[in-house]
Formats: structure tokens, C-alpha cells, sequence
């Protein structure tokens, strides 16, 4: 297995896009490959967990590489510019699809237009789940002869198959093209810790002070026969501590860095003979998972988070979910927040907010922010609020708008709706 040490280098994208190719599928740069010989007696025996097949050097690789968002495009960047081990790259990613109301935007993949850009031949995938499942690869990746159809199908040790932050589940279909360590997957975690979805976000959420990357082999996911996701062999590791206030798209570059290097290097062993794997560490009772982020985890209750915690869920979850408050003013309307840091213990500020329960906000013409009281006293400032099917204020125009409707009273405003305690007469809030 690889610990991976090496710097991050940036890519030198002004050489490489001086030239734009045309729309549509152009052929990748090839380069010239260096014959490989076959292993004789004075060679050293081939180790466990090698990958030549009894050959000394090898051919560079034909690599297909399947990605969509910022993190796929930062590893394929790292594949490309190591130009010693392919001899052609492919990408499949996801087709253009239109987006907002009326389809008034075209969402197109991150990983396409790079690839455009560079000049690799890109291959859009379905849309439809199903449809995938049904999808083979082009050639030079998918055979034409019978042996297909027959079961006498051999992959070809010079192909490779990547995925990075690709969103979807490979099926067998497609795995069996490829040889079976030859199956490679980016994973930005410490596995098995945080197998799924959404590693960075609910390491970020946990308040993890260390992360990572892996590069894993791939297999076939079968809940059925007890085969899950992320839990292959791990060729690959590099640590990373994460950084006081680091965001999503922070650590999200960092370890997309840090896992194209290692990448690299895997294939780079692979293609000497020297590259090992070994099996990951078994789950335990307490093996944090990644499920995907769902409305439920960017919903805000003051009364059972601290300040903190919500600040750590805006920089996990903040580029792709806004955090919300629901149900909050007259007529069910939701409120969003942004911009969100924690007033420390001992503050002037926490002193102004006095007792107030959890909930209860003020607006603050020193910091031009308003204050909210969270779980066990601390102290959220927040800069930016959103009412539902509104624009985006500061909290002083926000502030101003809820004067305006009658909602502050006595310089406080309750996050929550206000009823009456039939038998006590007291006033109480549910946020």
C-alpha cells in the first residue's frame, strides 16, 4: 500500500487549454508506450498483491475515468498531466440536463467541459438509473466478437477503471471489463471510516480534526450477498488535519489534491510490479458512516444545537443545502441563514443577550448582525437571512422588515411560534 506524501502541485492549465478542441469527442494525446519484456530468472519472484501478470514493465495504461463535479476534475487533472502512465483517457460522465423553472438552465458536468477543453474523448452517460445499468463503454473498452456473449471474455491488463466523486453505483456489467485490481476508487476518507455518499460533509458536521484519502479497488455492490459500498481493498492513503473554519469546498480541494497523487503513484506501481494492496479494517460499534444529506440535516433547532454545531453544519453542508428555521413567521413561512460564526463565552455581546432561552434574537447595532440564543446558552451571530420565497437581506434589513410586520417585541424576536399555556396563562415557544 501507497502512503502518499507528496505536495499538491498546481496544474499548469495555461499550457495545457491554449488550444480549445472543437464540440464533441475529440482523440486523447497518445504517446509512444515502452515495450514491456517478460520476467526471466534473475528477476525478482513476484510478490503478493502484485500487479504485472509475470511482466517486468508494462504498457502505459488506457484509462476510463468516470466523474461529474470539482473533485473529479481536480483527480482526472493529476492523471493527466502524468502523461507516463496512459497512453489514451476516456471520460464518461453525466449528460447535460435542464435545470430550473422551465428548464431555463442547462446543467452541464464540470468533468465534460474539462475534458473538451483537453481534448479527451468524453462519453455522456443516461440519465435514467435504470438505463445505466443497461450502458456499456465504447471501444476500445467494450469487445465486438462473440466472447462477450460467450463467457470468454478477458479483460486487457492495459485498462484501467477510475471513478472520483461519480455519484453512481458501476454495475457488474461494466466492472467486468476491466481487471478486477485494476478497479480503482478516489474516496475522500480514512476508510472505513465514513463509507458513502457524503464523506467531507459529515466529517465536517462531526467536527472530525483529521481526514484523509483513499484509493480503493472496486467491486460489485450487492446489499443482498452482504457486498456494500467503499469497502474495498485500500492501495492508497494520505492524511490531512483539517484546518480551524475549513469549509466543504476547502477540505473537498485538498483531498481531491491529494488522492490524484496517490492515484498517480498507484499506477505508476502498478505499471513496475510493485503495487500492494491490503484488506480494510473491519466495522466497528462505533464506524461513523456517510449517508447522503437530506433536507432533515440542514433544518436549524436552536433549542437542541449549539452554536457551534450550526456553524459546523453551515461550513459542511452551506454550498448545497441552505439552513433553514421552518415554519417560523406568519403563514408557515420558512427562514434560511447564512453567514454564521459563534460569539465566544464571555463576551460583551453574550452578556447583552442575558438569560434568554434558546430561540430568542436580538439585533446588534454594534456588530450589524443579529444575535440568536442556541442550546445551552452559546451565541450565533448571523449575517445573512433568506424569508421563504424572499429575497437575501442583511440582518439589518431582515430586522427592519420584521419591525414593520409588528413581529419584534420589547427589541427580541422568538424563532419559533408563540402559544399560550391554557392552564398556566404563560407564554412559551416551540423552535
Amino acid at each position: 500500500m501507497v502512503l502518499c506524501r507528496s505536495a499538491n502541485r498546481p496544474l499548469r492549465i495555461s499550457a495545457l487549454t491554449a488550444a480549445k478542441s472543437p464540440k464533441g469527442s475529440t482523440p486523447a494525446r497518445s504517446f509512444r508506450a515502452t515495450r514491456s519484456r517478460r520476467q526471466t530468472s534473475a528477476d525478482p519472484p513476484k510478490r503478493d498483491g502484485d500487479t504485472n501478470n509475470g511482466l517486468v514493465s508494462r504498457e502505459p495504461f488506457t484509462i476510463l475515468f468516470f466523474g461529474r463535479d470539482a473533485f473529479s476534475c481536480k483527480v482526472f487533472e493529476c492523471i493527466y498531466e502524468a502523461r507516463d502512465i496512459w497512453h489514451s483517457l476516456h471520460i464518461a460522465t453525466n449528460p447535460d440536463v435542464k435545470a430550473g423553472r422551465r428548464g431555463s438552465r442547462l446543467d452541464i458536468s464540470p468533468l465534460k467541459t474539462l475534458g473538451e477543453t483537453l481534448g479527451v474523448p468524453v462519453h455522456s452517460i443516461p440519465k435514467e438509473k435504470t438505463a445505466f445499468r443497461r450502458w456499456l463503454p465504447p471501444p476500445p473498452f467494450m469487445s465486438s466478437d462473440l466472447s462477450m456473449a460467450t463467457g470468454a471474455f478477458e479483460p486487457l491488463q492495459s485498462h484501467v477503471l477510475v471513478t472520483a466523486s461519480f455519484g453512481r453505483i458501476l454495475p457488474s456489467s461494466i466492472l467486468g471489463l476491466f481487471p478486477e485490481a485494476q478497479r480503482l476508487n478516489v474516496h475522500p476518507s480514512l476508510l472505513p471510516a465514513y463509507r458513502g455518499p457524503a464523506p467531507i460533509q459529515r466529517a465536517l458536521m462531526a467536527g472530525e480534526r483529521e481526514t484523509g484519502v483513499c484509493v480503493i479497488q472496486m467491486g460489485e455492490v450487492s446489499r443482498r450477498r452482504g457486498k456494500v459500498v467503499d469497502q474495498g481493498k485500500i492501495w492508497a492513503v494520505d492524511k490531512m488535519v483539517i484546518p480551524d473554519d475549513a469549509t466543504f469546498t476547502d477540505v473537498q480541494d485538498s483531498l481531491a489534491g491529494k488522492g490524484g497523487n496517490c492515484l498517480v503513484q498507484v499506477l505508476r506501481d502498478m505499471l513496475k510490479g510493485k503495487a500492494q494492496c491490503i484488506p480494510q479494517a473491519p466495522l466497528g460499534a462505533e464506524t461513523l458512516h456517510a449517508p447522503a444529506i437530506t433536507a432533515a440535516d440542514s433544518t436549524i433547532n436552536f433549542a437542541g444545537q449549539t452554536a457551534d454545531v450550526i456553524v459546523r453544519l453551515e461550513r459542511a453542508i452551506g454550498h448545497q443545502r441552505a439552513l433553514s428555521i421552518p415554519h417560523v413567521l406568519p403563514g408557515g413561512r420558512s427562514v434560511s441563514i447564512s453567514g454564521l460564526r459563534v460569539i465566544p463565552a464571555g463576551s460583551p455581546l453574550t452578556s447583552e443577550m442575558g438569560s434568554m432561552y434558546p430561540g430568542r434574537a436580538r439585533y446588534s447595532s454594534i456588530t450589524k448582525q443579529l444575535l440568536v440564543v442556541c442550546e445551552g446558552g452559546s451565541l450565533l451571530s448571523v449575517d445573512k437571512l433568506q424569508t421563504q420565497d424572499r429575497a437575501i437581506l442583511t440582518a439589518r434589513e431582515w430586522w427592519n422588515g420584521l419591525k414593520g410586520m409588528g413581529l419584534v417585541k420589547g427589541g427580541t424576536f422568538t424563532f419559533g411560534h408563540t402559544a399560550k399555556d391554557s392552564t398556566s396563562g404563560i407564554s412559551h415557544t416551540s423552535v
